[in-house]
């Protein structure tokens, strides 16, 4: 009988296609890297491409420290019609004239929507409302007062498409939790009418991008460690290590940390990641132990 701890780990970099859900990413990996541990680290819509990571056999435990990472997007704003998704996916519920729109005014009305600002999440997605996930609701017909919920536009920039009048090629840089499609739909809003989102592409996940990103196929196995890159880095010696695989609290001076918030990405001399530590009163305490 094989050990629980046999198969692979580590971490997977996907440049998802478009009519594959996270869901079907992850339950296609399972079978091409052999192991059912397989998890992903943050819903990229169905008609969505781009950037997918995921934990696998023993990394699946750190994919709450890739979850709120930044994400980054490119897509394209069609203005002048809405729809019930809020992108290229759902059906027109209403259409403007918005041939007077000028280039100035556009880029004006990103300004207001960049920085810290309020979404109302679209019902087409996975955020719960009383234990219910919008999508579920949608589906059933219903639609339900959604609470705006806080998000950070670090970058909104927009450009005309050449030869597609109203089209509008967009950058997004933003936090964890951020609808890009929300946001197009309010840019349409705010210019008298409306707009929806298509070709959305997301090429970063934090410091993952579309040049570390492999084929579903072909997916390629990144270290444990990769994982937390993001995180303060300690090495420590064969000594702590051993207690650091017991769970044990150690004195920040022990962990090298000093007065640093954390939390640490802990690994030994190797690299290899022993845990991660996070601050305990006047010590650092273990948020997660790595089996070795």
């Amino acid at each position: 009988m094989a050990k629980k701890d046999e198969g692979p780990h580590g971490v997977v970099v996907i440049d998802k296609p478009a009519g594959w859900t996270s869901h079907d990413v992850v339950a296609k990996s399972r079978g091409v890297l052999g192991t059912r541990k397989v998890g992903h680290s943050g819903t990229l819509d169905p008609d969505a491409t781009g950037v997918l990571v995921l934990g696998v056999g023993k990394a699946t435990r750190l994919l709450r420290f890739l979850t709120e990472l930044p994400k980054s997007y490119v897509g394209e704003i069609v203005l002048g019609t809405e729809t019930s998704t809020l992108d290229a996916a759902g059906e027109v519920t209403a259409t403007h004239d918005m041939s007077a729109v000028t280039d100035a005014q556009v880029r004006a009305a990103t300004a207001p929507l960049t920085g810290a600002i309020e979404q109302i999440p679209p019902m087409v997605s996975a955020v719960k409302i009383d234990g219910k996930r919008l999508h579920q609701l949608a589906r059933e017909g219903k639609e339900v007062v959604r609470p705006p919920r806080p998000v950070v536009v670090h970058r909104f920039d927009v450009e005309p498409i050449p030869g597609e009048p109203g089209v509008w090629c967009c950058e997004v840089d933003c936090s964890s939790g951020t609808y890009v499609r929300t946001l197009a739909a309010d840019l349409g809003a705010a210019l008298g009418g409306g707009a929806h989102l298509r070709a959305l592409r997301r090429t970063a996940v934090g410091g993952f991008t579309l040049d570390d990103a492999g084929t579903i196929e072909e997916p390629t196995l990144r270290p444990i460690a990769d994982a937390v890159r993001h995180l303060d880095q300690v090495t420590v010696d064969d000594e702590i290590a051993v207690e650091i695989g017991h769970g044990k609290l150690l004195e920040r001076s022990r962990l090298g940390v000093g007065d640093e918030p954390g939390p640490w990405a802990v690994c030994d001399a190797g690299g290899e990641l022993l845990a991660v530590y996070e601050a305990h009163k006047e010590a650092t305490k273990p948020s997660l132990v790595i089996p070795r």
